[in-house]
């Protein structure tokens, strides 16, 4: 896996899925982005899309803490840059 996928989940874990302030739907998010892109058996491009598409469906979540949109908003723009 590459490092830079594995720093995104790490961000992804420690910053939103155990921010206990965050709803829980959010975290669920995070969550499965976190599952998609830990998927080996996909292309990482693809598993970095499909984690871009799960993140952005919940980035304009109002209930989102402006931290956890920060962070995520940071989260999408690494993920642009997995080919």
């Amino acid at each position: 896996m590459s490092e830079l996928i594995q720093q995104i989940v790490q961000v992804l874990k420690e910053q939103v899925v155990q921010d206990t302030v965050v709803p829980r739907n959010i975290r669920r998010a995070a969550e499965q982005a976190i599952e998609v892109l830990l998927d080996e058996s996909r292309d990482p491009a693809v598993r970095a899309a499909d984690a871009i598409a799960i993140l952005e469906e919940i980035s304009e979540d109002p209930n989102m803490p402006m931290h956890t949109r920060t962070i995520i908003w940071e989260v999408l723009g690494a993920l642009e840059q997995v080919k």
